[in-house]
């Protein structure tokens, strides 16, 4: 019995892993997606969630995979397309708003804490000190990574800018939160193909007025192709798959590789370089992350006796 959970839990660890390198593409990808078309932020984040969502929608249709036929299912997608899109408007509001570092370091650095605390009213898994140790590296790290975060911009638009990307943090701690609960008849490509697609179609309309339309170069169509597989269908699946496994607290924290990732992608492709601050902070991430998935082998029971509880319970 335990051997299977340990195997679960470092399985789920992989797909953690996996998912947070996959996601620090996006930026890239978005990046060379805004000068290959001239599409918004939020337009780009739209065309994210619409090629990923139907991509894997599709790819359900082929497989003949049945669709979700209990209430409880169809409330989950549906809280995944609402926060999905919260989580995209927010977070590229905030960008625009004040500038890409600070909803970088905001939204991403809050994310973990505020899955602890929603943990915590929940009574879910415990803060120990590990933990708190843990986030408080990761967010000197992220920090010191994405530097500073003003940028010339005025007071307002810090305010602005700081409270919309709060809202993004919260968005994807409640998304990390609600979905590390499994939903039977509810896999993890299906949540994410028909929540993303919803996402996008809660999207549409804000994005609709800075513009959708873009030149359908080769050059265009394959960034957004990409831009939908990669950071978006696979990874996301790969995140909703390994978090019942390896638990909230540890994906919030293992989402940092995300700008880890994004700093080393942009620094080989896009020639930017890292100061002798943004290497600390990496070196920071790196730790703070070798610690999250240290406690994880002596936590991934924790799920299983919380449904055997519940089981009882029945």
């Amino acid at each position: 019995m335990s051997t299977s959970v340990s195997t679960a839990g470092r399985s789920g660890l992989v797909y953690l892993v996996g998912a947070g390198m996959l996601w620090g593409t996006g930026g890239l990808l978005g990046t060379l997606l805004h000068r290959a078309t001239g599409l918004s932020p939020v337009s780009v984040a739209t065309c994210r969630l619409a090629v990923g969502g139907l991509l894997l929608v599709a790819l359900l249709a082929t497989r003949r995979r049945p669709w979700p036929r209990n209430p409880l299912a169809w409330r989950r997608v549906g809280a995944v397309a609402v926060l999905a899109a919260v989580f995209q408007a927010a977070y590229f509001g905030a960008v625009v708003a004040s500038s890409v570092s600070l909803a970088t370091l905001i939204t991403i650095g809050m994310s973990p804490v505020v899955v602890a605390v929603l943990e915590h009213l929940t009574g879910g898994y415990a803060v120990d000190r590990c933990r708190a140790v843990t986030i408080g590296i990761a967010l000197c790290g992220l920090a010191l990574l994405v530097g500073d975060p003003s940028g010339g911009v005025s007071v307002g638009g810090l305010v602005a800018g700081a409270a919309l990307a709060v809202a993004a943090a919260a968005a994807f701690a409640a998304v990390t939160v609600i979905n590390a609960v499994p939903v039977p008849g509810l896999d993890a490509m299906t949540t994410t193909g028909l929540g993303f697609t919803g996402g996008a179609l809660l999207l549409a309309p804000l994005a609709a007025t800075s513009g959708l339309a873009f030149d359908p170069t080769v050059r265009s169509v394959v960034l957004v192709l990409v831009l939908g597989l990669v950071p978006t269908a696979v990874a996301y699946t790969l995140y909703f798959r390994g978090l019942s496994n390896a638990g909230p607290g540890i994906a919030a924290v293992l989402a940092l590789l995300e700008p880890l990732t994004g700093a080393a992608l942009a620094a080989v492709v896009l020639g930017e370089r890292l100061t002798t601050s943004g290497l600390a902070g990496a070196a920071l991430l790196v730790v703070a992350l070798l610690l999250a998935a240290i406690p994880s082998r002596s936590t991934a029971r924790i799920p299983d006796t919380a449904t055997g509880r519940r089981r009882s319970r029945d």
